[in-house]
């Protein structure tokens, strides 16, 4: 695996939404991202966990183009790709490409299976009709399919078909670098189990790396190698994937992992489940944005806004607190955070 960076996100803030009314009470933007720096290196797989609601789409999107960054850049093999025209970015993107959350819903149910997946082709002018016909079927052979559904509609397809289905799609273009939305979401276990397998291999047989968008810890902890943990916009920890499990830093992560369900409960982790609601996106409050469920808080959490800073071999957390944690600080009383002053 290559320690040099091929895709970089370089404190990117994304707004959503917000709108000037006429004589009317202004709409503030909600901050899906908030200065998120993160790069992924040739060969690895990086997942991105945290909470529904969390950024962890809009932050992938915005690394494919799909949804533009307020603030920020974002580079691919060092070259800036956020902010030029939009056919020289379309260029250098094709080597990035999405898996989107929901298959079923990411293809057109007008069109036969075999028209969508020569797409793509004809967009980035690849081939004649008789090569894009070659490779389609090779890329179907890829992900475990055959000729035979070419003719055939998503609606036809299980949904584990239609997961390789959109797969495929994207793998024609014969990218670099493929964000997988929740890939095993809504899934039977079974099915759960063959994708992931499938993934694994298409990444040693095509050189794949991957960003791995999930709340799934069970999954990630199979298929990842870093971690990066994001709450309410923000990165609060980034580790390697076996530190993260064996010894995570933020509270917020204990707390995500006292929450995975588990057969047998090995060795506790020190945390707890969260409870509550994360607070409103367009209301933040100051400081750390997690102090107002976090049962380790203190003062001085409403104050700062921690970044991440070094904890350990290769290991980043953003909390003020976490040194104190880890030697054994006691919690507040549940509630306690929300008695510092927004």
């Amino acid at each position: 695996m290559s320690a040099q960076p091929i895709l970089e996100a370089r404190d990117v803030v994304v707004l959503l939404g917000g709108e000037k009314r006429w004589l009317r009470r202004e709409v503030p933007p909600v901050r899906a991202v908030g200065g998120v720096s993160l790069s992924l290196r040739a060969g690895e797989t990086l997942g991105l966990v945290g909470e529904s609601g969390c950024g962890k789409t809009t932050f992938g999107r915005t690394l494919l183009g799909i949804q533009r960054e307020t603030g920020g850049e974002i580079r691919l093999d060092g070259n800036r790709v956020s902010g030029v025209r939009p056919g020289d970015a379309r260029a250098l993107r094709k080597a990035v490409q999405y898996v989107h959350q929901d298959a079923g819903a990411a293809l057109d149910p007008w069109w036969s299976i075999g028209r969508i997946l020569e797409e793509g082709l004809v967009i980035h002018g690849v081939g004649d009709p008789g090569a894009r016909r070659e490779r389609i079927d090779r890329i179907l052979f890829a992900v475990g399919l055959d000729a035979s559904f070419k003719p055939r509609y998503a609606h036809e397809l299980s949904g584990g078909q239609l997961r390789r289905v959109a797969l495929a799609r994207i793998l024609v273009l014969e990218p670099r670098i493929v964000i997988l939305d929740e890939p095993t979401s809504g899934l039977d276990l079974s099915v759960q189990a063959t994708v992931l397998n499938l993934l694994a291999e298409l990444k040693e047989r095509l050189g794949l790396t991957y960003l791995f968008i999930s709340h799934d810890l069970s999954v990630v902890a199979r298929m990842c190698d870093r971690l990066a943990i994001m709450y309410l916009g923000r990165i609060v920890e980034l580790a390697p994937a076996k530190s993260v499990f064996a010894a995570p830093k933020h509270p917020y992560t204990r707390a995500l992992l006292a929450a995975a369900p588990r057969l047998e409960r090995e060795a506790e982790i020190g945390g707890s489940i969260v409870e509550g609601e994360p607070p409103n996106p367009r209301n933040l409050p100051s400081g750390c944005a997690f102090r107002t469920r976090c049962p380790y808080a203190a003062p001085p959490c409403a104050q700062v806004v921690p970044e991440l800073s070094p904890a350990g071999e290769a290991h980043e957390v953003a909390c003020l607190r976490w040194r104190e944690i880890e030697g054994g600080a006691s919690r507040g009383p549940a509630g306690a955070a929300a008695e510092v002053p927004a």
